[in-house]
């Protein structure tokens, strides 16, 4: 397939002016004029006149916009970055508009989820894989876009905003996304890898979320450093186990966008899903959270499709499952940390000689 060449002078183009994509927004303007999508006019004219979004000041380089007609003709290169409840949505909208030669390198940490006629989410016991779909299968699905990549890794909206040193991957099959990616994002103080395993990749950057909820309780428990390694190192080996069951590779969760992303979410109160554990852990409502929050902790929809993709396949899956009774089914998080602790595991690391079997 013969696909048009870039323009090195046309606007980039980010769909979603949340927290992350304002700061994308703002990372690509220091190469680039950006149009950024909002879907509130309200939103795009607050932008445009102050400058501000989110308590995020807004370069100069960048306009918002709410016509996604017109953010697809002026932009080759699409960041979407919009929660994945959303996300099939937005690209059915965008689908009309978009060619063979855009490039779309999308930054969401969710699962889209399709059901038979008559199940819900909460209805159906559980879930094989296709059922459940990454951001790159639903950008594929939808539309005419061949170069397609993803963002994932530890990335922080609040420390990137301050141009604190931070990492991220660009994971494509095609390196040519990676490279445009790399170009456009990358500054001494932002550094940009390359991953051919977009779906691994994808699957670490969801499943981390799960955990970080488990840690979030942690910390809200009071309960110390040594628990956290605990935690964090056992919440590893079973993301590697459900990520495989989902076609993901080991190596994936290894670099990153898996243990580097893990470990930044498990540790910083600036983690939504962090923030969402450690509120369950004083003793508030998941509903009260809910209400109380103005974007989406992704984890939370996460530990219900994982633990339904981990009971389908057998995966041994035990703070997936447990957080799953916290979330939904009224369990205390003492009652389940103290469970976690009790659980038999007489293996530390055993996945690394199954990779090839």
């Amino acid at each position: 397939m013969s696909l048009k060449s870039l323009s090195d002078d046309k606007p980039v183009g980010v769909i979603g002016a949340g927290n992350f994509g304002t700061v994308v927004a703002n990372l690509l303007a220091r190469q680039r004029n950006v149009l950024l999508y909002a879907r509130d006019e309200r939103v795009v004219q607050r932008i445009n006149e102050s400058r501000e979004n989110r308590g995020h000041k807004v370069e100069a380089r960048i306009m918002a916009t709410n016509d996604l007609g017109y953010i697809a003709e002026q932009c080759e290169v699409l960041f979407p970055i919009v929660p994945s409840a959303h996300f099939r949505s937005l690209m059915r909208q965008l689908s009309p508009w978009l060619h063979p030669y855009h490039l779309l390198i999308h930054g969401t940490k969710g699962f889209d989820v399709s059901l038979p006629d008559g199940q819900t989410l909460d209805s159906i016991q559980t879930l094989n894989r296709s059922m459940v779909k990454t951001m790159s299968e639903v950008i594929q699905e939808e539309s005419v876009a061949v170069r397609v990549g993803c963002l994932a890794g530890p990335n922080l909206s609040r420390e990137l905003a301050e141009g604190h040193p931070a990492a991220t991957v660009i994971a494509s099959h095609f390196d040519e996304v990676f490279k445009v990616g790399r170009r456009l994002l990358r500054n001494e103080h932002f550094q940009v890898y390359g991953n051919n395993d977009i779906v691994g990749v994808e699957l670490a950057g969801v499943l981390k979320n799960v955990i970080a909820i488990a840690a979030g309780a942690l910390n809200g428990m009071g309960y110390g450093e040594n628990a956290r390694g605990l935690l964090v190192s056992r919440g590893m080996v079973e993301m590697v186990y459900l990520g495989r069951a989902l076609g993901g590779n080991t190596k994936a969760f290894l670099g990153v966008a898996g243990v580097g992303d893990l470990v930044t979410t498990c540790n910083s109160s600036l983690s939504r899903n962090f923030t969402v554990g450690h509120r369950l852990a004083k003793g508030e409502r998941l509903s009260d959270i809910l209400q109380s929050t103005d974007e989406i902790a992704e984890g939370i929809n996460t530990v219900k499709v994982a633990k339904k993709c981990a009971d389908h396949y057998k995966v041994r899956a035990p703070i997936t499952t447990t957080l799953y009774q916290v979330l939904f089914e009224d369990m205390t998080v003492k009652k389940a940390l103290e469970y976690l602790m009790r659980y038999p595991l007489n293996i530390d690391i055993d996945f690394l000689s199954e990779e090839h079997e």
